[in-house]
C-alpha cells in the first residue's frame, strides 16, 4: 500500500526533565503511574496557551474571543491557519482569520488540533536509536483517521474526538521511551526477533504496558474519561465501562492499522493482533468495513501528516 508513502498543543503541556540524581535505575519497579509521575513534571505553557485552554472549557466563549486570544501566539496562528485551509478539511474559500478558523472548525476540534501539535512537539528529542519518532506518528495519524472514519460509520456523535484518541493511543510508548531507553530498545529487538508483540513483551519486562502508561498520562493532562479509556483499554476493550463504543473504535482503528503496515518497510508489532468479537458486536460492523477505510484513509491520512507532522521534524 501506499497509504505511509506521504511525508499535530495540549494544556497543560508534558515536559520531560531528568534530574541526574534522579535517573531511574532499570531494575527498580515501576508502575505505569510511578513512571509518569516520577521524574517527568508537567509544567505550563506560556499564558496565552494557557488562557486558550481555560476559554475552550467556558460554554460562553466565543469564536471571536478565541481568535483574539489565538492571535497573540504566531506560531500557532500560521499553523491553524495551515491546517484548516488544507484538502484534509476541503473547505471552498480560503480561511484568513482566526476567529473564522474557529467557527468552522469548531471548539472539540480545535482543541484536538491543540493536543495533536504539542504531542508531537512534546516528544521530539526522544533519540531515533531508541524510537523512531516519524515512524511512530504516521502510524498514530492512520489510526487517528482510520478511527475517525469509523466513527462516522457509526454515527458515532462529534466523530472528531476519535481522531484524537485513535492519534494518542500509543502515547504511552512515548513516556516509556523517554524514561527507559535501554528497555524500550530490547523490547523492540526481542519484538523483532521473536515475532512477539512489544504490547506483551512491555507486560512480561516492566510489568506494565504502553497502553497503562498512556491512561495515567491522560488522568495527569486532565483529559476526559472517555480519552482516558480510550487510550488505556484499546488493547482489552472489554475493560472500558464508560468509553465502550470509542474504546471498540480504537482498538479496531489500531489493529486496521497494523494491519496496512504489513509488507511495508517498518517494523510492525507482530503477530498482528485479532479484533476482539466484542468490538464487532458493539460497533454493529463487519468485515467488509475495511475496504471502506482503506480506500477513504489514504487522502485523509497524507494530507494529516503534512499539515501535522512539522518539516522541521526529524527524519522528515
Amino acid at each position: 500500500m501506499e497509504l505511509f508513502n506521504a511525508r499535530a498543543k495540549v494544556f497543560p503541556v508534558l515536559v520531560v526533565k531528568l534530574d541526574m540524581n534522579d535517573q531511574q535505575a532499570s531494575d527498580t519497579p515501576l508502575t505505569a503511574r510511578e513512571l509518569v509521575s516520577g521524574s517527568i513534571r508537567l509544567v505550563s505553557l506560556p499564558e496565552v496557551c494557557i488562557r486558550i485552554n481555560e476559554m475552550l472549557d467556558d460554554p460562553a466563549v466565543t469564536a471571536v474571543d478565541l481568535g483574539n486570544v489565538i492571535s497573540q501566539d504566531t506560531s500557532l496562528t500560521a499553523r491553524l491557519l495551515k491546517i484548516v485551509n488544507s484538502s484534509y478539511y476541503g473547505f471552498q474559500a480560503k480561511i484568513e482569520t482566526v476567529s473564522r478558523a474557529v467557527t468552522v472548525v469548531g471548539l472539540r476540534e480545535l482543541r484536538g488540533l491543540v493536543i495533536a501539535a504539542s504531542a508531537v512537539e512534546t516528544f521530539s528529542n526522544i533519540p531515533d536509536e531508541v524510537l523512531n519518532k516519524v515512524r511512530f506518528w504516521r502510524h498514530s495519524l492512520y489510526c487517528g483517521v482510520i478511527a475517525r472514519l469509523l466513527a462516522e460509520k457509526c454515527h458515532v456523535l462529534h466523530s472528531e474526538r476519535l481522531f484524537v484518541a485513535g492519534l494518542l493511543h500509543d502515547i504511552g510508548k512515548l513516556v516509556i521511551a523517554q524514561r527507559l531507553p535501554q528497555e524500550t530498545r530490547t523490547i523492540a529487538v526481542q519484538s523483532y526477533e521473536q515475532q512477539r508483540s512489544e504490547y506483551q513483551l512491555e507486560e512480561e519486562m516492566l510489568g506494565f504496558n504502553h497502553a497503562e502508561v498512556g491512561g495515567e498520562l491522560m488522568h495527569a493532562w486532565h483529559m476526559p474519561e472517555t480519552l482516558f479509556e480510550s487510550v488505556a483499554y484499546h488493547h482489552e476493550p472489554r475493560r472500558a465501562e464508560k468509553a465502550i463504543m470509542e474504546t471498540c473504535l480504537v482498538h479496531m482503528a489500531n489493529i486496521f492499522t497494523d494491519e496496512a503496515e504489513q509488507g511495508l518497510d517498518m517494523q510492525a508489532e507482530t503477530p498482528l493482533q485479532t479484533i476482539d468479537p466484542f468490538a464487532w458486536e458493539i460497533t454493529g460492523l463487519d468485515e467488509s468495513v475495511k475496504e471502506y477505510v482503506f480506500r477513504e484513509a489514504g487522502p485523509l491520512f497524507t494530507e494529516a501528516l503534512e499539515t501535522i507532522l512539522p518539516r522541521s521534524y526529524p527524519s522528515y
